[in-house]
């Protein structure tokens, strides 16, 4: 079972924020990783699993409650998302890493889904078959029927044979093994196995199977998920830098209030188009304005107010890709300004029932240098990112129970966009929202690029009010080289630059088509009118290249000791036997090096080979810009949106190996991560 956390260790990760998160995982992701296989056998999907869970564990913590233990809430978040990435119930291995097991694999990806969650909970990860069952929301009854059904079905595909035992007896099979039976019914029980030889033979060829499954070599099968852990923590950092990126000013649109006033008044009040354009006008949002120009989205005006705090909701965009809602908020007692981050304290009632799961919302930074928010010291308007509904109109139930203050940009307490470090007011404002979708208009695409020789596909290009969205597919598989995931510059439609999305959720992972990864890549909108010409621009790439090599371990060395890598010279400094042990790699020279990232694993063998390692990893590193010229993160002048196209090295990797004193034997290298520069451009047809 997954090692339980106390309540002092839950406040510890609210506070320390998702980099505890991240590394409870890491802690724990030998168990996850093993649910997460039985889901999904593509690295990039398995890489994709943790770094959702890992987001969406920290979004809920200020939800979690104590009713259920810490991992139980965790497992339930990781199987929702791996139902979402889940391909279909035919999956098959993609490699043959498991061939050993692979009769055991073949013969639990034959089950259904309820079994097969069933039978990996309860056998494959440890878990008991309570918490299996609170986590898969079904009775405990059920669960042992799941769990019967799919023993049976797992033996007779491995073994051929039925199970003949008296039916009546089969249900107090797994109490009986489990040691969970009443003592009359134990003492019955065994009363018939004794007089029955076919319920004999029957729970001996049960127990094979249960503790087959319980037996933890075939989990040693797995592939090694070590380098997934700092791949996040990348994913994370470089979703955080681009959020402490400021927005430049918008250009003001020029108005002349008076005529536009008196043409509307003469025509519009007539035609019925007077309101949505007369409000576009007189909007102070001056986001949202442009959208009710455009009439796109509705005005609204719904207000709640605790503590001296009013929120207001003016207005709101939706489509199938998010829902923005605009507000205002006014500090009624101080000259304070606040923000709704949907990260903090913003809870979102009837979500599961109305909105789509499978989006997960953009992130909108506060516009701290637009007019309308420097009129007021105790006034903000902003706009939060939300899912998109499931139908085309329904009511949000919005609670916002805490929101962030803001500070004037540069000043010390400031945090990212100007948000106060523990700056947090909570209340109590509850709002019913009438949303209605808008339409998109979708461009099917026949374009085809290539990157350092990978083929690229250009398959769709979507216009939808809240954002401009590009398809796109890259193989999933590649001869010791294969395209993790591609940055894009702007797209330039019709002679106007569209931005693509800085503040993460950029990438929207789609479902896999016959080995080609399918990705969405986020843009702002383009509110113009329908588009002639597209031009998509290739920023930089990120590769992921095989290249195997062991080093052998052996902590009675005197360390540091070298080896050649990738054209690299790599250093293992320091090998510390104890709990945890910890391996301490370096490599500081990063003019030229080749990679940015290892992918790595550490084998022991003795008495416990077969027993997989849990692995936690810290890591260090630099940033380097396009020209070569290295920036100190730590560094109290470091200012990343002053920094081009950089790239993020690893210079220092610890590895700490939980247990009791555990000797590593082997360090594995399976190859590295890279990134390239581009500067390519495509013209794409919208015929």
């Amino acid at each position: 079972m997954v090692p339980g956390v106390d309540s002092i260790t839950v406040v510890s990760l609210q506070e320390k924020g998702i980099d505890s998160v991240v590394d409870w995982f890491g802690r724990h992701q030998q168990s996850f990783y093993a649910l997460g296989w039985f889901y999904l056998r593509n690295p990039q999907q398995m890489e994709e699993l943790f770094y959702r869970s890992i987001v969406k564990v920290h979004n809920e913590l200020p939800r979690y409650k104590r009713e259920t233990s810490f991992e139980i809430w965790v497992a339930s978040i990781f199987i929702e998302i791996c139902r979402e990435l889940s391909q279909d119930d035919d999956v098959r291995l993609a490699s043959d890493e498991a061939a050993s097991h692979q009769d055991l694999f073949h013969a639990l990806d034959q089950l259904p889904k309820e079994e097969k969650e069933a039978m990996v909970l309860t056998y494959g990860t440890g878990f008991s078959q309570e918490e299996a069952a609170n986590i898969l929301r079904v009775s405990q009854d059920k669960m042992k029927e799941l769990l019967f059904s799919g023993t049976q079905s797992v033996r007779r595909q491995l073994c051929g044979s039925p199970f003949n035992g008296c039916k009546e007896y089969q249900k107090n099979y797994i109490d009986y093994l489990e040691k969970t039976m009443e003592r009359p019914e134990k003492i019955e029980f065994e009363i018939h196995l004794y007089e029955c030889a076919e319920c004999q033979e029957d729970l001996a060829a049960f127990q094979d199977v249960t503790m087959m499954l319980h037996h933890a070599e075939w989990m040693s099968d797995l592939p090694g998920p070590i380098d997934f852990i700092a791949k996040i923590k990348e994913r994370l950092a470089e979703k955080e830098n681009h959020r402490k990126q400021k927005f430049k000013k918008r250009k003001k649109v020029a108005l002349i209030f008076a005529s536009v006033f008196a043409l509307l008044m003469g025509t519009g009040f007539f035609t019925g188009a007077f309101a949505n354009v007369y409000y576009g006008w007189t909007e102070e949002n001056e986001q949202l304005r442009a959208f009710l120009q455009k009439d796109l989205g509705e005005r609204m005006n719904l207000e709640a107010e605790s503590d001296g705090v009013k929120i207001r909701i003016k207005g709101v965009v939706a489509d199938d890709y998010q829902t923005l809602v605009f507000y205002e908020i006014e500090d009624t007692n101080e000259d304070k300004q606040f923000v709704m981050n949907f990260e903090e304290g913003l809870f979102i009632e009837n979500e599961m029932e109305i909105m789509k799961q499978d989006i997960y919302p953009r992130f909108h930074p506060p516009d701290l240098k637009a007019e309308m928010n420097k009129k007021g010291k105790n006034t903000f308007y902003g706009v939060v990112g939300l899912r998109p509904l499931e139908e085309d109109s329904g009511v949000i139930k919005l609670n916002v129970e805490r929101i962030q203050e803001l500070v004037p940009d540069g000043h010390e307490a400031m945090l990212g966009f100007g948000y106060r470090s523990n700056g947090f007011k909570t209340g109590d404002w509850k709002f019913e929202v009438p949303v209605t979708k808008q339409p998109a208009i979708e461009y099917e695409l026949n374009e085809k690029a290539e990157i350092e020789g990978i083929p690229i596909r250009l398959d769709k290009l979507i216009m939808a009010p809240t954002t401009t969205l590009l398809e796109y597919g890259i193989p999933m598989e590649g001869q010791g080289k294969r395209i993790d995931r591609i940055h894009f510059g702007n797209l330039e439609v019709d002679n106007v630059k569209v931005r693509p999305d800085q503040f993460g959720g950029g990438y929207n992972y789609l479902q896999p088509e016959a080995n080609w990864q399918i990705l969405q890549m986020y843009f702002d909108s383009f509110l113009g009118e329908e588009p002639e010409d597209v031009t998509v621009q290739f920023e930089s790439v990120y590769f992921s290249f095989e290249d195997h090599k062991s080093i052998e371990l052996d902590a009675n060395q005197q360390y540091p000791q070298t080896f050649e890598y990738a054209g690299s010279t790599i250093s293992i400094d320091k090998i510390e036997i104890g709990q945890p042990t910890t391996i301490v790699i370096s490599n500081h020279e990063v003019e030229n090096r080749e990679f940015e990232t290892l992918h790595l694993n550490v084998v022991s063998e003795g008495e416990n080979e077969h027993e997989p390692i849990s692995i936690g990893m810290e890591t260090e590193g630099v940033i380097v810009d396009k020209n070569g010229v290295q920036y100190d993160m730590k560094s109290p002048t470091f200012d990343y949106e002053k920094i081009e196209q950089p790239r993020h090295f690893i210079t220092d990797i610890i590895l700490m190996l939980d247990g009791n004193k555990v000797i590593p034997n082997r360090l594995d290298l399976y190859g590295y991560t890279s990134m390239k520069y581009l500067d390519d451009r495509v013209k794409i047809s919208l015929d």
